[in-house]
């Protein structure tokens, strides 16, 4: 498990495409497989997209676009890979039929991660008959972009496959964290889910606009958790008094707060109103061009920051 040369991406999706453009930009040998027709089309247009990117921000160590080939099966593109990265659609019936088509053909030691958001490492288990080379390994969307993996095994999980993985995703330019126990939604997940909950409180009563929810986002928290999280950042918004003495301070401001947090469910008629607010705020301009405003803006500020967390 310590070659991780060649590897397999299963699903080549955006988060499929987006992982095999990192993969080969960091020197490795890439086999991808996808159900669709137009699947080597699409994920070379996305590598070309993807890699001046990567090499601005040092991520092309080596890698070559060409040291990708596309596989008619999952079975082949598995065939001799040390590592790999499993991003099909977050359905059980699918996910248990993959495993069971590649668990006879995978060479042995070979760690298999999935890029699963909304199903469990328990639940994803039931497809394999030995399930000991198996892990999350689930990203922020685009993955060659945004530094986090969460990683996580468990009790069937083999002695040094967590260990494994977590090497390969830093070899790769991946920041880790290890999920210890089993939830739904992992690490990252609950805590947007948690700020987008609030965020469309906020515009349902009428606090705040879609814009103007996202502009506070931007222009306030979300510049500072770039930097530090929340808990960090509030130990230093004391001063010298650290952590205790914020929560000495701010204990009944918080209580006030949270205890008027809103509690609601994403319905047709919530959803109508972000869709309607959201186009306001795109004011005419693609997802494409949008995608890649995006894409420059955390370009902009990983270049940035990376030097500072060495």
């Amino acid at each position: 498990m310590s070659d991780f040369q060649n590897t397999a991406v299963i699903g080549a999706g955006v988060i499929g495409a987006s992982w095999t453009s990192l993969f080969l930009a960091s020197g490795k040998n890439v086999a991808v497989h996808d159900v669709s027709p137009t699947v080597e089309k699409d994920v070379r247009a996305y590598i070309d997209r993807a890699w001046p990117t990567l090499d601005e921000l040092g991520l092309v160590k080596g890698g070559s676009p060409d040291n990708v080939r596309f596989c008619k099966s999952a079975r082949e593109a598995v065939e001799g890979a040390s590592f790999v990265q499993e991003n099909v659609p977050e359905r059980l019936p699918i996910k248990h039929a993959l495993y069971a088509d590649i668990e006879p053909v995978l060479q042995e030691g070979a760690v298999v991660a999935t890029s699963a958001s909304g199903l469990t490492l328990t639940e994803m288990q039931g497809g394999w008959k030995k399930p000991s080379g198996f892990v999350l390994g689930h990203p922020f969307n685009p993955p060659h972009l945004i530094p986090l993996v969460e990683v996580m095994g468990n009790e069937h999980t083999g002695e040094g496959v967590v260990e494994a993985a977590e090497r390969f995703y830093k070899s790769v330019g991946k920041v880790t964290i290890r999920v210890n126990r089993e939830v739904p939604g992992h690490v990252a997940n609950r805590l947007q889910a948690a700020v987008w909950r609030e965020a469309i409180h906020l515009i349902k009563t009428g606090v705040a606009s879609v814009e103007d929810v996202d502009k506070a986002m931007w222009a306030g928290p979300g510049l500072r958790w770039a930097a530090m999280g929340p808990t960090m950042l509030f130990h230093l918004g004391a001063g010298e008094g650290g952590l205790a003495a914020f929560c000495e301070r701010y204990t009944e401001s918080f209580n006030r707060w949270w205890d008027d947090l809103g509690v609601l469910h994403l319905n047709p008629e919530v959803a109508d109103v972000l869709v309607d607010g959201v186009s306001k705020e795109a004011d005419g301009k693609t997802t494409a061009a949008l995608s890649a405003h995006r894409d420059t803006l955390i370009a902009t500020i990983q270049k940035s920051i990376a030097p500072l967390r060495q």
